[in-house]
């Protein structure tokens, strides 16, 4: 366990320092002309949504499409149009589910690049140029972003851990990229996808389809979902980690941030273990990725694998004498320290003041490892945690239970869990307009 942990470390931070990002085509065949933007979102409204699609706005792409749900389609369909009407949609559906609202988009899609972003970020003006250039390679499918955490003006302890949550991804998915071309998970914060591939018939389909131990239909993990999908089908990944593809999000700046940590662990749970267990093609095709991010899902939590070396060196050094027991300790744990700050260093390069608040990341480090094991035991829980206010708006649901749907025996034949009937095939536009709401 000690040597998994520390060989990681030691390939990660190699590769992270040296990754550099596939730098821009001198004639490239692909333009922020040939990319949609797809947005879901619920409430649609506020200044925050108005520099989001502003800023998505200034890249140039063909269109934006908008989904949101049938009690705030006209809302949303006025700030539209108050920012520009002839480059945005505005589509709904009746509740609010993000993968339905994507799939509600897909078909209206007519240009080579599909990209799916949050509601809430910021984008940097040639984000577009440097994602596309991924693109030139036409083995990639799918392609990812910098993302760091919108600094606010008055920085909380809250807003802090975000910043260090978003740091140590990019740290994780560079190194990781940089080696085999593999992660985790593409953030759907902001992420590119070749339009081709979401509107494959069989993709929509296991995309609103997707079950957990046969009893659940997921509506949530839609990002882990399209990730696995990308490395199923053999298409490559790739993550463009520099500052001109570098957006800002926003998280919970408040105690509700425990709650999207809870979301998160269970989310990787169960996508690493499906990646790891039932589907497999991770050892192959993306062995590094596979070892230093799949594989961490399994090892146990920090408070324990600490715990356990500081004993194990105690009980190596019984016949030493006290001085050198004394040294030997200070250096595992100056050691230790070291390897909790080197992946958050950027961060503290940008915000050097924050370097004294590392004891608060080393003990919520501490206390991740509870929610890790609480996840675990609690993955099958319908009623999850309700991030997102807007849920008890007027047409959203109104129990957060619709991200993982218990399936009755019949729902359960019915989708072929435990019957061999043959799946009947639908393309994305039957599929979207039958179930969906319309524009």
């Amino acid at each position: 366990m000690v040597l998994y942990r520390y060989v990681r470390l030691v390939v990660n931070c190699v590769s992270h320092w040296t990754f550099k990002p596939i730098p821009l085509p001198e004639e490239p065949t692909l333009t922020s002309r040939d990319v949609t933007i797809i947005i879901p979102t619920i409430d649609g409204e506020g200044a925050d949504f108005r520099q989001t699609l502003r800023t998505c706005l200034n890249t140039d792409p063909y269109e934006i499409i908008l989904v949101t749900i049938d009690a705030n389609l006209k809302r949303l369909t006025d700030l539209a149009h108050s920012v520009s009407s002839s480059r945005i949609r505005v589509f709904s559906v009746t509740h609010a589910n993000k993968r339905r609202q994507m799939c509600r988009a897909l078909p209206e899609v007519i240009t080579k690049i599909t990209v799916f972003a949050d509601d809430d970020v910021i984008w940097p003006p040639k984000i577009l140029d440097w994602i596309l250039a991924a693109f030139e390679k036409p083995d990639i499918g799918g392609v990812g972003t910098c993302q760091r955490l919108r600094r606010a003006e008055h920085p909380s302890i809250w807003g802090f851990l975000g910043a260090l949550y978003l740091e140590r991804r990019n740290f994780e998915i560079s190194a990781t990229t940089h080696l085999d071309g593999g992660v985790s998970c593409l953030s759907g914060r902001t992420v590119a996808y070749r339009t081709h591939i979401l509107q494959d018939p069989e993709f929509t389909y296991g995309f609103t389809h997707e079950y957990w131990l046969g009893k659940y239909q997921l509506n949530t993990d839609d990002d882990n979902f399209i990730t696995r999908w990308m490395v199923s089908h053999g298409w490559k990944t790739y993550v463009q980690y520099c500052r001109e593809a570098e957006l800002q999000t926003t998280l919970e700046d408040n105690p509700k941030f425990l709650k999207q940590c809870l979301r998160w662990s269970r989310s990787n749970w169960r996508s690493n273990l499906t990646s790891m267990f039932r589907e497999g093609h991770i050892w192959r095709q993306q062995p590094w990725c596979a070892y230093a991010l799949h594989l961490a899902t399994l090892s146990p939590p920090a408070i324990i694998g600490d715990g356990l070396l500081v004993f194990l060196l105690c009980q190596a050094t019984l016949d030493w004498d006290e001085k050198s027991r004394q040294y030997a300790l200070g250096a595992l744990l100056l050691w230790m320290l070291i390897s909790k700050f080197v992946k958050l260093l950027g961060h503290f390069i940008r915000y050097p003041e924050d370097v004294l608040l590392l004891p608060v990341s080393i003990l919520f480090g501490y206390f991740h490892g509870v929610i890790k094991v609480y996840a675990l035991f609690s993955l099958n829980v319908v009623r999850t945690v309700k991030v997102h206010p807007n849920f008890f708006r007027e047409g959203a649901d109104m129990d957060d239970g619709f991200r993982m749907i218990r399936l009755a025996e019949y729902e359960k034949m019915g989708a072929g869990l435990i019957s061999e009937a043959p799946r009947q095939q639908k393309g994305v536009s039957a599929l979207c307009g039958r179930s969906l709401g319309t524009a």
